[in-house]
């Protein structure tokens, strides 16, 4: 028996502005988290290509890789992904230290990313004395503090409760808007979604329906003909 070809993107084409906040949106299993990792560079595709900022992603090397990672992209996931040994200020302060930056220099733009994310209290904390909603500000402060083109976000809130979820929301959208980054979002979640400019539904790896955002309302922009 040969091996059976799962397809899990087919035939994208999809431009995502600089500055924009883009949700991909779909079920488990659409294909949507698939989407973010390659234009993360995170995965390479079999065929096409990703340009980010005039670079084809999908041509660079593991190397190249994480150099524009480092210097263009910030990532918020669901788990929190903090390391227990290390502080707030710690945690977040550790991508400065892959660019160099002096010691100094990097604990000042991390206690002003904490106070950002109204930690201004937690720096000294490690993750097992924080909760869930806690960690997670201090994984958004990490993901912003290199100030990166663009931020994604993967189901971002999962582990929250709802009013927690509308809080680190609220706190993801604003600070993407002040630092004029490109914001990507998976989720599953209607509510996330309309934190969105745009609203791209992925089902079966495919691009279904595309929406835009205006005064609280959906207006679509493109549908998918079977």
């Amino acid at each position: 028996m040969g091996k059976e070809k799962i397809v899990a993107l087919d035939n994208l084409d999809l431009e995502i502005e600089e500055g924009e906040i883009c949700c991909l949106f779909g079920t488990s299993g659409s294909g949507k988290s698939t989407l973010l990792n390659m234009l993360a560079g995170l995965e390479k595709p079999t065929r096409g290509t990703i340009k980010i900022k005039n670079k084809r992603v999908e041509m660079l090397n593991e190397t190249q890789l994480a150099t524009f990672r480092q210097k263009y992209i910030g990532f918020v996931f669901q788990s929190y992904n903090l390391i227990p040994s290390l502080t707030a200020l710690e945690n977040v302060s550790l991508p400065l230290i892959f660019q160099g930056m002096p010691k100094v220099k990097r604990d000042k733009r991390a206690k002003e990313m904490l106070k950002a994310v109204g930690l201004e209290k937690r720096l000294h904390h490690k993750p097992k004395e924080m909760s869930g909603g806690q960690q997670q500000r201090v994984s958004i402060a990490r993901a912003f503090v290199n100030r990166p083109k663009i931020l994604f976000a993967d189901e971002p809130t999962g582990n929250l409760d709802t009013h927690t979820t509308l809080e680190v929301m609220d706190m993801i959208r604003d600070m993407a808007k002040k630092y004029n980054q490109t914001l990507i979002i998976v989720s599953h979640d209607p509510e996330i979604a309309d934190y969105a400019d745009r609203i791209i539904t992925v089902i079966d790896g495919n691009i279904h329906k595309i929406e835009l955002k205006k005064e609280n309302e959906r207006e679509v922009i493109y549908e998918r003909k079977e």
